[in-house]
Parts: structure tokens; sequence; C-alpha cells
């Protein structure tokens, strides 16, 4: 049986605009992009009702990081448009997996420092695995529902969960950068959702659905209601468990992921870490300073730098 989100769905009169029309040059891109053979098959629904969003009604990944669903509308009700502030994330579901991350974005909940390390969060499915052919060569993130440049929100296990450094990037930062940008340059707020979409008990999601409205000009600076896609190119992903393989690489066909549980070791006094083979990995062992990390990622999200030599 497919597995189904079921999405409540009231929409209101003043989300008019297509992708295109927005202050972007990027997301004129995609209302270009997206044409009508991409977009979800999903009849528009009344002010009171209510709508399904299936998978198997979302087109498989062909090339496009996102596209658009629902004639780009996002499903927030009217009664949803205040100018308060708030910032919602779902509990954790009996497999450990996070849930819808919700919040009506301002400036007053948007950072005021740096963010801190998120490593010791491992949200499901997650693999450390690194491949010459990503962008920075991990395979995967830890993806914030609701970025960090939006709400501060560091290692609240609610919020992050195992993304593809493409889905990072490609999928869900444009639209981040987008909300940031216009709250910071009006003032105003945006009602903001990301849902994370399972197949069944796959402990990775197939994707996200990332909502936006902006509140006080009802629609006219931000309005979009887009499907990201949890892939990377050339690469193949189990998505039950999270391994992964090279799709150009059919020696590998019986093997699914080679996770890197190399231990790193830190200098809590000096913030520099050692990888195996540097000249002072075996004197970190005994020292007093010793912290330990499981892969080169995680001591860079702690702060930490790589020794010279």
């Amino acid at each position: 049986m497919a597995a189904v989100l079921l999405i409540a769905v009231l929409l209101f009169s003043g989300c008019s605009q297509e992708v295109g029309q927005l202050a972007s040059e990027e997301l004129a891109r995609i209302a270009a992009e997206n044409s009508a053979q991409k977009t979800a098959e999903a009849a528009e629904p009344s002010r009171e009702a209510g709508t399904i969003v299936a998978i198997d009604s979302i087109p498989a990944y062909s090339g496009e990081a996102y596209i658009a669903i629902g004639n780009n509308q996002p499903t927030f009700s009217e009664e949803e448009l205040s100018r308060q502030a708030f910032e919602q994330y779902s509990p954790l579901d009996a497999l450990g997996r996070c849930g819808t991350a919700y919040a009506n974005i301002g400036t007053e909940l948007m950072p005021s420092e740096k963010r801190g390390s998120i490593g010791q969060v491992k949200p499901t499915g997650w693999q450390t695995v690194k491949y010459d052919n990503v962008d920075g060569k991990y395979l995967y993130n830890r993806c914030h529902l609701i970025g960090y440049q939006l709400t501060a929100e560091n290692a609240n296990e609610r919020n992050l969960i195992t993304g593809t450094r493409y889905l990072n990037v490609k999928g869900m930062l444009p639209f981040e950068n987008l909300v940031a940008d216009y709250i910071k340059e009006t003032g105003n707020h945006v009602l903001y959702r990301v849902t994370p979409v399972y197949d069944g008990d796959n402990l990775l999601a197939s994707g996200v659905l990332m909502e936006g409205y902006s509140v006080e000009d009802r629609g006219d600076g931000v309005c979009f209601y887009v499907y990201a896609y949890n892939v990377q190119p050339g690469i193949q992903i189990d998505y039950a468990s999270g391994y992964s393989k090279l799709i150009e690489d059919s020696d590998a066909s019986d093997y699914l992921g080679q996770a890197e549980e190399a231990e790193i070791r830190g200098n809590s006094r000096s913030k520099v870490y050692h990888s195996p083979g540097q000249s002072a990995y075996g004197e970190m062992e005994e020292s007093k300073y010793l912290v330990v990390f499981h892969s080169e990622e995680e001591a860079l999200d702690a702060g930490y730098r790589k020794a010279k030599r």
C-alpha cells in the first residue's frame, strides 16, 4: 500500500502569484522549469476541503532538485495568517523519524550568533560516507527542516533529518535564502512549513514538502509549495537504511554503503583534530584533552580544525 501524507488544506484567495513572479531570479527559473507535466497532479481544493498528497503522485526525479506542488499554492488556512511569531516541531515517531516543522518566521526568531555543533545528532538513516563526485565529499548532511538562519534552532533532533548534499544545497537552500532575505528586507513574517515524506517504514525521507507564504502582504513577497528530492546524482540510495553506492560502480553491486567509522581524535584544548595516519594521532590516545569523533564532518561541526600534519 502506498504510503500517503495527509495534509489539511484550506486555501485562501491572497496567494495567487506563481513562483516566477517572486522577486528572485532563482525562483523565476523555478517557474520556467516546472512545467505542467512536472507538477504533481492534485485537484485544487475548496476552502473547506482537504486533500491527500500521495508519494506515488509525485513524479520521479528527472534532473530537477524540486518541483511545484498543487499549482504552487501553499495550504495555510486563513486563520493561520498571524503576525505572531512561533515555531513548532513534531515529536519523533516510533521509528525516531522527524515529522513536520512549522513556524511563523520573523526577525524575532532569527539567530543572533553563529551556529553551534550539531554533530551529536544522528537522525534516522544516518551514514557517514564519502564519494568523490559529491560536493564536499560527504553524501549526507544533517539537514535542518527549518534552516538555522530562520529560527536559530541548532542541535534540535526534531528539526534534523538525514539529507543528501544535493537536497540541502540545491533543493532547500534557495527557498531558505529567499525567506531570510525577504524577512530581513521587509521586517514581515513568513509562514513556513517543511514536511519530510517517507515511503512506508523507510528511515530516509524520499524528499520534503516545503511551503512558504508572506503574511503581511498576503503572498506578494513569498508564495511557494514545492517538493524537494532527497537524491544525489550518480549515487544509488537505499531509503530503508540509508546505505548507498556509486551507480557507475558495477563491481560494488552487492555492497551498499561504505560507512566510514574511523575514530577521529580531537584536542579539546587546541580545537585541532587528528585523523588516522597523521603524526600526532597515536599520541592523542592517552591525552587528557582527548575528544573522540566518529567522522571528520562531526569534528568540523564541533568547531575543530584538522591538524596540518
